[in-house]
């Protein structure tokens, strides 16, 4: 791989894919910190890492109690579940064996999930494409391309149609199937640390991870949480914003590929693979942002959507009608254009240029 590709995968790890700015972040710079803004009430702000990213938690609460310990330890266990960088994590024992008996809340409900935006998606949202990803050298190791043989032989092993779960386990139907949640798993942590909070009482609160979002309530000035989504251009800043979107009770999540790429002879090598064919997608789809009532629904349907298209994507959205979406493509002729379902219209507005 060349100095530039290099480059560029260093370059999207540290913006995150097309990460959602939320603009009160940057009046907060403790960590944690607490700020008295209304009668009774306390802004708490804290931030972290988890999951190869950060996240940032910001609530309102009487008390200002501070719950950072106990995020950093559901993060903790969640990961122990979820993410394939821990060798025994419950989801590498699954990759690295046969099967799998479940031995914390996490993997059920997100295999639930999965399954359900696969059917929804006819397949453009697959979590077992996680080895046609690294293949192609969005992965740890860099690219493992050979030839398309390689291609051909993986492609047979992806589906997740080929494995069969209920709520306590977990099988293979077919030998060499990995699984790979990178796609939602974010946005289930962010659902994860949202009902964390619920439980303690506590209403007003955004939720970060990786610039995924979920919003409840109102901020400290008693307005619905506003979130903004970047420029979707190869060198562009990461708060250099495109839009504004007001989350009333929502969750959000976007997917792009103009960062997260590699060039090879001069063509853009995307880090989207599609499922079907085992190959980068080439479309004019540049993001894709889904607002939804839940983190991980809205995570997962972004991939899927960077998979499908522009105008796929419009097309599910108008026949399913239980989310919302914003995208930003490339209508052909090199001019930068965007689309927004009529449920959201009235939550969206454009920074003055």
């Amino acid at each position: 791989m060349s100095s530039n590709a290099n480059k560029n995968i260093i370059y999207s790890i540290v913006l995150l894919l097309l990460v959602a700015i939320v603009y009160f972040y940057r009046q907060s710079t403790t960590n944690p910190s607490q700020d008295q803004n209304q009668p009774g009430s306390l802004k708490v702000v804290f931030s972290g890492n988890t999951m190869g990213t950060s996240y940032r938690v910001v609530y309102l609460d009487e008390s200002g109690r501070d719950f950072q310990a106990s995020v950093d330890s559901l993060l903790l266990v969640f990961n122990q579940s979820l993410s394939t960088y821990i060798p025994d994590s419950e989801i590498g024992r699954f990759n690295n064996g046969d099967s799998l008996v479940f031995d914390s809340p996490y993997f059920y409900p997100v295999l639930k999930s999965s399954q359900e935006i696969f059917e929804l998606t006819e397949g453009a949202f697959d979590p077992t494409v996680g080895p046609l990803v690294n293949l192609w050298g969005f992965g740890p190791g860099g690219p493992q391309l050979k030839d398309s043989v390689n291609i051909d032989q993986l492609v047979k092993l992806i589906g997740f149609n080929n494995i069969s779960f209920d709520e306590t386990s977990i099988k293979k139907k077919l030998p060499g199937i990995k699984l790979d949640f990178s796609a939602n798993a974010k946005g289930y942590g962010v659902d994860v640390i949202a009902d964390f909070l619920y439980s303690k009482g506590i209403a007003n609160y955004l939720v970060e991870i990786g610039g995924e979002l979920v919003a409840r309530g109102v901020n400290e000035n008693g307005e619905i949480w506003k979130v903004g989504v970047t420029r979707p251009e190869e060198l562009g800043n990461a708060d250099q914003l495109y839009s504004i979107i007001a989350l009333d009770n929502k969750a959000m999540a976007t997917s792009g590929n103009y960062r997260n790429y590699y060039e090879v002879d001069g063509q853009k090598i995307s880090h989207t693979i599609n499922p079907a064919t085992g190959r980068p997608v080439k479309h004019g789809l540049l993001s894709a942002t889904v607002v939804a009532a839940d983190c991980m629904t809205a995570d997962a349907l972004a991939t899927a959507m960077m998979v499908m298209g522009t105008d796929k994507a419009i097309e599910l959205q108008k026949k399913q009608g239980d989310f919302e979406i914003f995208l930003i493509f490339n209508d052909g002729e090199g001019n930068m254009k965007s689309f927004a379902s009529e449920g959201l219209k009235p939550y969206l507005s454009f920074p003055v240029e």
